[in-house]
């Protein structure tokens, strides 16, 4: 029985790869966004002066939900991919920059550090443009579910350059937080 499997059989593995990829992903990125109040729960964000381009405030959860769910997605086509060259590359890259974005949150909203935030923004963009390019090469279609990341980190990039720029002061805004929202 160590034939080829069949497209059903490989259905199959792929959705229970994604039953455990999409919720773990979306559980930690929902953990990140809870560590510390965020959006508009949080008074140095209020204070902010913000970009015209800024969002409204449910605009942020609907995305990333969204995001983490093609992400997890993805992530799983590519567990699914046995034997793929650079798979295991694929996962190592979606890794480290999923590590980014979960640091992003508490590093922003949390310890108000724009600049370090813009940075950490830069290395989720490189990393994710990495993961996708890899991703590409494995399963096309999990490289274009990363396209949505690649856009909204991008466009949170302008953002967080943006508040920066319209808010030299703001670290020293309001109190850091450091109370979580976990419950």
């Amino acid at each position: 029985m160590g034939g080829i499997a069949s497209k059903g059989q490989l259905q199959v593995s792929y959705l229970r790869r994604a039953v455990i990829t999409v919720p773990l992903v979306l559980l930690l990125g929902f953990a990140s966004g809870r560590s510390v109040p965020a959006g508009d729960n949080n008074s140095w964000y209020a204070a902010l002066v913000k970009p015209a381009l800024t969002p409204p405030g449910w605009a942020f959860p609907v995305a990333w939900s969204t995001i983490y769910i093609l992400m997890g997605l993805a992530l799983a086509m590519i567990l699914n991919a046995r034997g793929a060259h650079r798979r295991w590359l694929g996962v190592g890259l979606f890794a480290a920059q999923f590590l980014l974005a979960l640091v992003w949150m508490p590093l922003f909203f949390g310890a108000h550090q724009v600049g370090a935030s813009l940075t950490v923004i830069a290395g989720m963009l490189l990393g994710g443009i990495a993961t996708t390019v890899v991703f590409g090469g494995i399963r096309p279609t999990a490289a274009w579910l990363m396209v949505p990341y690649l856009v909204w980190v991008s466009f949170a990039g302008v953002l967080t350059w943006r508040v920066g720029q319209l808010n030299p002061d703001a670290e020293t805004l309001v109190p850091a937080a450091h109370t979580s929202q976990m419950l």
